[in-house]
């Protein structure tokens, strides 16, 4: 009885609310605010984004290194969504969010030594990072592609949208590093790092299962 609850909050992850989708239905023109401050709350509310972010600098210290993985990130993330929600670029929405998952569980993986205890190989973080941004973007443009939005203003939107993105991430990424360096004070931070992460992959699985489910279920 539950499932299709949990199905719908999962798939919801990184979605726009019914809410904003009729506002954003609504819009003819240009809307740059409005649509800014969407973009940010989608993004400080997509706790997939947050997750995986997480991730990327659970182990990072200097601010020059922070910089480059999250700049990575955000090129990524632009690419595809403008590509989704302007160029057209389609994919299912089930898989993109399965990746999605993924992508937490791979980093997770990564910062606990998997690879290297599996196979003594290490991934160029870099280029993981990118091309899970190119999923991440992807994934909004999907849901931003079920609305029928107005042609009028749309690249102006679309832009304002994802810098507005870009500034949620800014916010939250600045509360998930206030955490860490407050915890990193603490003697438990090491000691804890690898269940951290091993909770981090759960929270991966979680999303991957429930995203598989509903491509092969056909839920639509």
């Amino acid at each position: 009885m539950l499932a299709p609850f949990f199905l719908a909050s999962m798939t919801g992850a990184h979605g726009v609310t019914s809410r904003d989708a009729r506002f954003l239905q609504s819009i003819d023109g240009a809307a740059i605010v409005p649509l800014l401050y969407l973009g940010a709350k989608h993004m400080v509310t997509g706790y997939d984004h947050l997750l995986f972010l997480a991730g990327v600098v659970f182990f990072l210290y200097r601010p020059a290194h922070i910089l480059l993985y999250v700049s990575l990130f955000t090129l990524g993330h632009s690419i595809t969504l403008l590509a989704g929600a302007l160029g057209g670029v389609r994919a299912d929405p089930y898989l993109i969010d399965a990746i999605i998952g993924l992508s937490i569980v791979y980093k997770g993986f990564e910062n606990i030594g998997g690879f290297n205890r599996l196979s003594g190989w290490q991934p160029d973080t870099r280029l993981a990072v990118l091309v899970f941004g190119l999923f991440h973007g992807l994934g909004l443009a999907t849901k931003l592609q079920d609305l029928h939005l107005s042609t009028n203003g749309l690249v102006t939107n679309i832009v304002s949208f994802n810098a507005g993105v870009e500034l949620g991430q800014m916010l939250a990424l600045t509360g998930v590093l206030i955490a860490l360096v407050a915890w990193r004070r603490h003697g438990s931070y090491l000691r804890h790092a690898f269940a951290a992460n091993t909770a981090l992959m759960a929270g991966g699985f979680t999303l991957m299962g429930y995203q598989l489910t509903g491509f092969f279920l056909g839920a639509r």
